[in-house]
């Protein structure tokens, strides 16, 4: 394994911490702190507890990840697309 290589992990975030870090439990039972990475940052991706996740780790610390990408659930309710209603101030 190259010093750069990354390790991929799928989780359910079991917890919403503060300043953009969540407690996500992996597929295989352990318990990790994640931070949101700046790509998701950017687009303004919101990601609350019980949402299924890809967790990237280093395998010098299996403690500590980086969030990188919120799956869909087709289970939740589809985004509203139509035009915003206009408001008076």
């Amino acid at each position: 394994m190259a010093k750069e290589d990354l390790l991929e992990f799928e989780g359910v975030v079991a917890e919403v911490l503060p300043d953009g870090r969540y407690r996500v439990r992996l597929e295989n039972g352990h318990e990790v702190v994640a931070y949101t990475a700046g790509r998701m940052k950017k687009a303004r991706i919101r990601t609350l507890a019980g949402d299924r996740v890809t967790v990237e780790m280093t395998p010098y610390d299996l403690d500590k990840g980086r969030l990188v990408f919120r799956h869909k659930d087709e289970r939740s309710a589809p985004a509203f697309s139509g035009p915003r209603p206009f408001r008076r101030r």
